[in-house]
């Protein structure tokens, strides 16, 4: 399977702690191309009608936090279209999570099965309209797949669950914490796992053997959490399974990630 890594929102510019300069923080997602089951997109970012109403669709309070870049070019449904493919040939979203930067653009592909776990769901619609959780994103009435139950164990992670109507190559994967059904999304490319972690961390410097976060995303991530114990041990698992099994660990938000692994 090809993997893309694309930037779904460009958002408020982050210090660089190594040196150089700032760079905006980003939306990293994954667009991945599969033999029989059309094109998977993990994550959505923002969508069309965010970018076009977003006094109407997007918190105030978030957008003057994140301070989204809000460009029609960087949305996922232009972005499939730019690589030459047609939106409806994404078949499957997938999402670690449904806040409003994760979710978007979900109405950009109607047709598209929507990954996502019960529990996720369950919060979203409870807290709904709020900063977190904004119900635009799925007024269309997405054909949602729901994930609950004990699932089995993968390279010791406990809970993880196969994707229905997906291969094997495609796993949802318990990382609590940030939100109340968090989840990561792993892929495997033929060679080695990928995991999409989402907002399990911010910074590439907190998944270090002497972890470092960042003190801009720190702001988020501290002010965002549900679980302060649960993110923490979910942060070490994610160590684990990179030190351990050689697993490629991404983030949401880090553009430093995203370009080293977009190149």
């Amino acid at each position: 399977m090809r993997i893309h890594h694309l930037n779904l929102a460009s958002m408020r510019p982050v210090d660089a702690l190594d040196g150089g300069p700032a760079l905006p923080a980003v939306c990293h997602a994954l667009l991945v191309e599969t033999p029989a089951d059309g094109l998977v997109l993990v994550e959505s970012g923002l969508g069309a009608d965010d970018v076009a109403r977003p006094a109407e669709l997007l918190d105030r309070e978030w957008a003057e936090l994140t301070g989204p870049a809000l460009s029609p070019a960087e949305t996922a449904v232009r972005q499939v279209a730019a690589l030459g493919f047609d939106p409806a040939d994404v078949r499957h979203i997938v999402l670690t999570h449904l806040d409003v930067d994760h979710s978007g653009g979900l109405p950009d592909f109607p047709q598209a099965r929507v990954h996502v776990t019960a529990a996720e769901l369950k919060a979203a619609l409870a807290e709904a309209p709020s900063r977190r959780y904004r119900p635009g994103h799925w007024a269309h009435r997405p054909d949602w797949v729901l994930y609950d139950g004990d699932g089995t164990h993968w390279l010791g992670v406990a809970g993880v669950r196969p994707l229905t109507g997906l291969p094997e190559d495609f796993l949802l994967v318990p990382l609590p914490g940030h939100t109340l059904g968090h989840a990561g999304v792993a892929v495997h490319d033929g060679e080695r796992w990928l995991l999409h972690a989402g907002d399990a961390y911010f910074y590439h410097g907190e998944l270090e053997p002497e972890p470092r976060s960042h003190p801009m995303f720190d702001v988020v991530q501290l002010g965002s959490q549900v679980d302060a114990d649960q993110r923490t041990g979910t942060q070490e698992r994610l160590r684990a399974l990179s030190r351990e099994h050689g697993v490629r660990v991404i983030s949401a938000h880090d553009p430093w990630e995203l370009a080293r692994h977009a190149r």
